[in-house]
């Protein structure tokens, strides 16, 4: 999975900010990274953590992995986070109400239709853009993107 979204692309390019991607495989393994931590890694490891699977199979490496670079370049552990065994982004069967009420907000609906055709990444991104406390720029650009207005 190395799939960047457009509205990714104003730090794409230098991976200045954690992609949606890299954000997938932290909630997937298990681990809360800071963006001070991100910053403070390299080009070659940042492309790294976008590169390297995070299956199910590979989780506790690359949750191993990302804890050495952190304790490499901090000198501490990164945060855990429990992980969800049935995390919304995988359900297809039903859109969390957070992000109806998000899409409400700006004036659309998703329709469990709609919902069913996005991959679990873009399901992903759509739950994190629309968290009432993340600042939601990029949530309008994101529908859009998903062809979803």
């Amino acid at each position: 999975m190395n799939e960047f979204f457009q509205f990714e692309a104003d730090f794409v390019e230098s991976l200045r900010c954690i992609p949606m991607q890299v954000r997938y495989k932290l909630d997937t393994c298990g681990v809360k990274l800071k963006l001070s931590h991100w910053t403070q890694f390299s080009a070659t490891e940042r492309q790294a953590l976008v590169e390297k699977p995070c299956s199910p199979e590979e989780m506790v490496a690359y949750r191993e992995f990302l804890q050495q670079l952190v304790q490499q370049h901090t000198g501490n552990a990164a945060g855990e986070l429990p992980i969800d065994s049935h995390p919304a982004w995988l359900n297809s069967t039903a859109i969390p109400q957070d992000l109806l009420a998000k899409a409400k907000e700006v004036g659309t609906t998703i329709t469990l239709q709609q919902w069913q055709l996005l991959t679990p990444l873009q399901r992903f991104a759509l739950i994190k853009l629309s968290r009432p406390s993340h600042e939601n720029k990029n949530f309008v650009p994101a529908l859009q993107e998903f062809h979803l207005v």
